[in-house]
């Protein structure tokens, strides 16, 4: 399926809390760009056209530039992770978790690329894209490209306000040479959504909600396999839905088949539709479609051209080529400060903490003015043998714990972060 041009489009994938189905809400932040950015819509026409230009070109691969097509195009990545909550503040792990799942993903060396049908193995690509961390910061500085902020703001919504320091979120980094992708709380049932090539370049990039970024942790079934930002990057360099956001619609891209709507969950092959072109029916299984995560597993030859077709000499994605922000060398003195916490967070010690009534019968109260939703801190209660008998997150400044369980007797109350602790003795009569 193939042609010139390509409508614009974007995509904000959701959960049904029902039945946990991916939807697309593409019409609803397509107007929203349309009326906020006058020009998205000519932007994303000169990107469409230069992609069908370069896939036009005799070898269907880069032109005009000095390299094979066996490149390995590198992407530098910067996580903003915008959070009002500790759930919401997703650690290291979880973010590189994520970065793993990509580079899998986009090289097919997914370990489930084994459930692809050989008759759609035969037409699986290898995007020869990999995501890094970024290592420098766009001031030349060191980064480990995870950027943490605080923020007021209960939920975002598609307004693309987390993109925008002024409205509780935080400026997109240079996106000619960083993809941005901001980590958020979304509101109602949203997932995430991407730019196509073409919008403005304060907001190019990409959002995701922070319970389905990465593998591990904090991550919900069935969006467990990072496959959300998998999606959503494929929108970023340049794909549209597998079905062509229209029933028998046209995703532009050769050796997709043609199929009438979208997947949820997890089909079983051959999936035959009304418009399927052969036998073998539906692609349910393409990263563009809305099957569950752990039903994903492909990209195909024809996508991959389309979406390196971005990095050619002249296109939207090219400068990328030119960055070197993925080379820790190429850094310049130390990384900034982290200035995200409020200063409360950085001058108040574990030490000031209080635990009262002392003796206590049923209910004991701790006054932790260190822990907070932004930074909880983990209590427990040990008995005079050494036994920890009971454990609590404190996520906020004064928490209540009911200890009428235990027996009668002297037990010791700790709270830990590092060098900085509090201990005392607590009898439970």
């Amino acid at each position: 399926m193939r042609s010139l041009l390509l409508c614009f489009f974007i995509c904000i994938c959701a959960v049904n809390t029902v039945i946990s189905q991916r939807v697309c809400a593409t019409t609803e932040y397509t107007n929203y760009l349309l009326k906020s950015d006058p020009g998205f819509k000519e932007g994303s026409l000169k990107a469409n056209q230069q992609i069908a230009a370069t896939l036009n070109h005799k070898n269907n691969l880069i032109v005009n530039r000095d390299t094979t097509s066996n490149e390995i195009i590198y992407v530098p990545v910067v996580v903003h992770i915008l959070y009002k909550t500790a759930l919401e503040n997703i650690s290291d792990a979880q973010v590189k978790s994520q970065l793993d799942a990509l580079n899998k993903d986009y090289r097919r060396l997914n370990v489930d690329r084994v459930n692809t049908p050989g008759v759609f193995a035969a037409v699986a690509g290898d995007a020869r894209i990999q995501f890094c961390l970024a290592q420098v910061d766009p001031s030349g500085r060191k980064t480990n490209g995870i950027d943490r902020k605080y923020t007021d703001r209960d939920f975002f919504t598609t307004d693309d306000a987390m993109k925008f320091t002024a409205s509780g979120g935080v400026d997109a980094w240079n996106s000619t040479q960083y993809l941005n992708i901001w980590v958020v709380r979304l509101s109602g049932r949203s997932l995430a959504y991407a730019t196509p090539p073409g919008a403005a370049a304060d907001r190019d990039g990409v959002v995701v909600s922070y319970d389905v970024f990465g593998t591990i942790e904090k991550v919900r079934a069935v969006f467990n396999l990072g496959r959300t930002a998998t999606h959503e990057i494929g929108h970023w360099l340049g794909l549209i839905h597998i079905w062509g956001d229209e029933s028998c619609g046209n995703d532009f891209v050769d050796d997709t088949p043609t199929q009438q709507s979208y997947n949820f969950g997890c089909s079983s092959f051959p999936k035959v539709s009304a418009c399927s072109p052969n036998s073998n029916g539906d692609m349910f299984m393409n990263f563009m479609d809305f099957s569950d995560d752990a039903c994903m597993n492909l990209f195909t030859v024809g996508q991959v051209k389309r979406m390196r077709a971005l990095f050619a000499k002249g296109n939207i994605r090219n400068s990328f080529l030119a960055s070197v922000a993925c080379d820790s060398t190429m850094a310049q003195g130390g990384p900034l400060p982290d200035t995200t916490k409020p200063a409360t967070q950085t001058t108040v010690s574990l030490s000031e903490s209080k635990v009262y009534p002392n003796p206590v019968r049923t209910v004991m109260t701790v006054d932790c003015k260190a822990a907070t939703s932004l930074t909880f801190k983990t209590m427990r209660i040990i008995n005079s043998t050494g036994v920890t008998v009971y454990v609590s997150q404190l996520k906020q400044e004064i928490t209540t714990h009911n200890l009428s369980k235990l027996s009668a007797g002297v037990y010791f109350v700790q709270i830990a972060d590092g060098s900085d602790k509090f201990s005392t003795k607590v009898i439970k009569l």
